[in-house]
């Protein structure tokens, strides 16, 4: 699978719109419209979440040295997880399926224990989860097992009180081609073999010298220019703003000119700074924050393309890719495909790994209303905009109709997870 450090890096032109708020991306996965054009640019107690985003947060603050990135909740402040299991489906049941599978694995082992949790406390929980989600008659029989079983925890979120920025990513579809061409002219490349990253985190280190010393790579514009990445082309898609689209999303269904479908995802980036169009844009003074859209900057580079090149050289981040067996696409940085409006991308340095969460925000539909969303999602992914305990991007599938989705999310909210109190832990047998 396509690791959001694959797709994500996977995470996001959306993603890249919160970088009007957040000023950053890119490591695994993608963010979308509003998003991608803030992207571009970035509560309840049995209340509704305030979903205005505030002026002033910097979302993207990170944890002071030693502060936890999650809280245990009181009972008389759960969200209502109520509504969370009236939203249930078989969708929920897959994108959990997939957390297990995650958790099968022995090198799932190594990210834990984190804020306390466990291995087995993290698997079993999700275990258990599902299976109350299943064989829970009413909802109200739900709710009491949970709050028997299990204690929640919420973010501290950028300001301490728990405040979150949801934006939105999704995995887009574009036309593309094997060969160069007038229709097809800009490169998609897979990863140098000079390319050196963590091999547990898949963070960027730098590029491999012929002494074996390390040295940063050449910023974006430097290296396009160079000729360093001649014969390593994956693919070619129309035009330089679908090839950066594609960049900031980390992954795309790439319909071939020869009639065949092609998955490519992340296969790495280089060490340099991400700065999102969008922010790019809005500081140029091209349009107006109320007028940003993917849209709006695709009108504007069809009637001067140079302008818009000249700002996406801005980000001086670069991202590689490779093909995926489609069955397992999109993917998340776990390893294991991601789910439509289930799967969730947080920062995996400070949150523990495929979980159970509930996400207590709205969203957007396709005309723009304003929707409550309070709904269980797994914690599959990782973006590189996606960081600190005050971000948060939602995946919402993959095409036309999810884009239109994603780029329209752009909302403060809650993020709770949900983990086994540790006298619960034993009741999934070994």
């Amino acid at each position: 699978m396509q690791s959001r450090s694959n797709y994500s890096n996977n995470h996001h032109f959306w993603v890249e719109m919160a970088t009007l708020v957040d000023y950053i991306h890119m490591n695994y996965r993608t963010i979308a419209i509003i998003s991608l054009t803030f992207c571009l640019c970035a509560c309840t107690n049995q209340q509704t979440t305030s979903s205005k985003p505030k002026t002033g947060l910097n979302y993207t603050k990170p944890l002071s040295t030693g502060q936890p990135a999650l809280r245990r909740v009181a009972y008389s402040n759960w969200p209502d997880i109520g509504a969370a299991w009236e939203s249930r489906d078989l969708f929920l049941q897959d994108s959990m399926d997939f957390s297990i599978d995650w958790f099968d694995a022995p090198s799932s082992k190594q990210w834990f224990p984190i804020e306390g949790v466990t291995h087995e406390q993290a698997k079993n929980s999700v275990i258990v989860l599902r299976t109350l989600l299943k064989e829970s008659d009413t909802k109200e029989k739900f709710v009491e097992l949970v709050e028997e079983r299990f204690d929640m925890f919420e973010s501290v979120g950028c300001d301490g009180d728990g405040t979150v920025l949801f934006t939105g990513y999704y995995s887009p579809d574009y036309h593309a081609s094997k060969k160069p061409s007038d229709e097809f002219n800009a490169p998609l490349y897979t990863r140098p073999t000079d390319l050196v990253t963590n091999q547990y985190s898949g963070e960027p280190l730098g590029r491999r010298n012929a002494d074996g010393s390390l040295s940063p790579w050449p910023a974006r514009r430097e290296l396009e220019s160079s000729g360093d990445l001649d014969g390593t082309e994956l693919v070619w898609v129309k035009d330089d703003l679908d090839a950066y689209t594609i960049h900031v999303n980390g992954s795309a269904r790439l319909r071939m000119d020869d009639g065949e479908l092609m998955y490519i995802g992340y296969a790495g980036k280089t060490d340099r700074e991400y700065t999102g169009l969008g922010h790019s844009v809005l500081e140029a003074g091209l349009i107006p924050t109320d007028k940003l859209s993917l849209r709006a900057i695709r009108r504007l580079y069809d009637k001067n393309s140079e302008v818009i090149n000249d700002l996406i050289n801005n980000n001086e981040s670069y991202v590689f890719f490779r093909e995926y067996d489609g069955g397992k696409w999109p993917s998340g940085s776990l390893g294991v495909p991601v789910t439509a409006e289930r799967s969730i991308a947080t920062d995996k340095k400070i949150f523990p790994r495929g979980g159970v969460v509930l996400v207590d925000t709205t969203v957007r539909s396709l005309t723009g209303e304003k929707i409550q969303f309070t709904q269980l999602m797994t914690d599959q992914d990782t973006g590189g905009a996606i960081r600190a305990p005050g971000r948060a991007d939602l995946f919402m599938g993959v095409g036309p109709t999810a884009g239109i989705k994603a780029g329209g999310q752009y909302a403060e909210g809650k993020l709770y997870y949900l983990f086994l109190k540790p006298e619960s832990i034993a009741i999934v047998p070994n």
